[in-house]
């Protein structure tokens, strides 16, 4: 939706319907060095766009809801956004520094602290709330060795990302 839209309006949303998040224009990704470049795209010729959903559920002045699903063990490199995000963990569940969050959980994450986690053998489905639209991602990861281990962990993941489906639907099917 867009930010024609008032605050007091009734909406209803629906994710079959929500843009991704690059279509939207939401997110503008900060310049990469040529490194981060090189690495990226050995990154999606391995595969790294198999590994993520991510669509804009809702956009009204003052608040913006993303949904976000990543397969097991995508490689999300450090980096950080321009705007305060909350995060709440849907299904699956994440290893954030020493910590593992689960369905139910989640983190706030302020603007300009760098951050990353990484999806569980389930992968995660998290909710992101923003008060802004239009953010950036500053990429962090500037080493050889992330994106070295990222690209190996790709190759070795596709198959697995093949037959993925989110958590949530795991837990759906299983309860019935």
């Amino acid at each position: 939706m867009s930010e024609q839209g008032s605050k007091s309006k009734f909406q209803i949303f629906r994710a079959e319907d929500a843009p991704g998040l690059m279509e939207s224009g939401h997110m503008k990704v900060e310049p990469y060095t040529d490194l981060q470049r090189q690495w990226v795209v050995k990154a999606k010729e391995a595969g790294l766009l198999e590994g993520d959903q991510l669509k804009v559920l809702l956009d009204i002045p003052g608040f913006n809801l993303t949904y976000a699903w990543l397969k097991k063990e995508y490689p999300l490199p450090l980096h950080s956004h321009d705007s305060d995000c909350l995060y709440y963990i849907i299904a699956g569940d994440v290893r954030i520094g020493t910590e593992r969050l689960g369905a139910g959980d989640g983190f706030f994450v302020p603007a300009g602290v760098p951050y990353q986690y990484t999806p569980g053998e389930d992968g995660v489905e998290v909710l992101e709330f923003r008060t802004v639209s239009q953010f950036n991602m500053l990429n962090l990861s500037k080493g050889e060795g992330f994106w070295r281990k990222a690209v190996d962990s790709l190759n070795a993941t596709q198959d697995d990302w093949a037959q993925a489906v989110p958590p949530s639907k795991k837990l759906t099917h299983l309860q019935k």
